[in-house]
């Protein structure tokens, strides 16, 4: 129905001049966008000439094109809306609250869930036990919104130069109330505490020969290029998925690692004893050991 009403409301934006300036709402990279050039703005001529969806024949035609070109999105986006129609409940500033290491490791015995926000290389260095990796950036909220459930729970772990604040707002503006706090002095002080620690191989391209690779970008990024022989199964899957893959060497791999991180971390937390990460992506891969990439599913 939706859609349908897209197409309605871009056949009146269509009878706008040339000229008109077109500002989008989300940039490319987000999953609220479907196409994924990095142009900040448009034109009301310019979409008209190269967007496909315009030149759709008629609505149905649109309808299809548009779905097809939609991937997989957070699953959070579900429950976002009814959050967005009544608006969150902020009866305070959001924040983290200091919690001293034997208050961590109690709340980890029962339900809470470690986020570890750190850089992929200190997370790799030392992370807690069954701690989800998702580094802090831009994607932040999208990957915390798709791989913590939203009703147990997290305990932030982050690095010195890290904003507490902005992380909780980032997860406040998607409706993640459910933040008991931080680790009061980071994994410094969790140590410093004898509570245990474990470490994730970083993997150059040439180390990862004898490992099953196991790739976990979206479904168009596997299909322009992958490693040959390589496992998908895309980030936001994996969450319900780990028992499909046999506990054996593994590396993770996405564009850049990050992803990477969040997919080997999803792994140890079912269990899984021999994990690794691939430094870098496919490309970086290709253009190390001089081999080429299979394309398609």
């Amino acid at each position: 129905m939706l859609a349908r009403a897209q197409y309605h409301s871009l056949q009146r934006l269509a009878t706008l001049p040339d000229d008109v300036a077109v500002w989008p709402t989300h940039g490319a990279g987000s999953f609220c966008s479907a196409p994924p050039r990095a142009e900040r703005t448009s034109t009301i001529g310019r979409e008209k000439a190269t967007n496909a969806l315009l030149r759709a024949t008629d609505e149905d035609a649109f309808v299809a094109e548009l779905l097809d070109s939609l991937g997989s999105y957070p699953s959070y986006f579900l429950r976002l809306a009814e959050i967005n129609r009544y608006g969150p409940i902020l009866d305070r500033e959001p924040a983290l609250r200091p919690l001293d290491a034997a208050h961590v490791s109690r709340l980890l015995a029962a339900d809470a869930i470690a986020i570890d926000v750190r850089p992929v290389p200190e997370y790799a260095a030392g992370h807690i036990p069954g701690a989800l990796s998702i580094p802090f950036r831009p994607a932040f909220a999208s990957w915390l919104g798709w791989l913590a459930p939203p009703d147990s729970p997290l305990i932030i772990v982050h690095g010195t130069h890290q904003r507490p604040a902005e992380i909780a707002w980032q997860a406040a503006k998607i409706g993640y109330d459910n933040l008991a706090g931080e680790i009061d002095g980071g994994m410094a002080a969790w140590a410093a505490s004898g509570h245990p620690m474990i470490r994730t191989k970083l993997d150059r391209p040439n180390e990862i020969a004898s490992r099953r690779v196991l790739d976990v970008r979206q479904d168009s990024e596997f299909a322009a290029g992958h490693l040959p022989g390589a496992t998908h199964i895309e980030l936001g899957d994996l969450p319900d998925r780990p028992a499909e893959l046999p506990d054996e060497p593994t590396v993770v791999v996405c564009a850049h690692g990050e992803r990477a991180a969040g997919g080997a971390s999803l792994l140890e937390r079912a269990g899984h004893t021999d994990v690794t990460v691939l430094v870098g992506g496919p490309d970086d891969w290709a253009r190390d050991t001089g081999r080429s990439l299979e394309s398609g599913t």
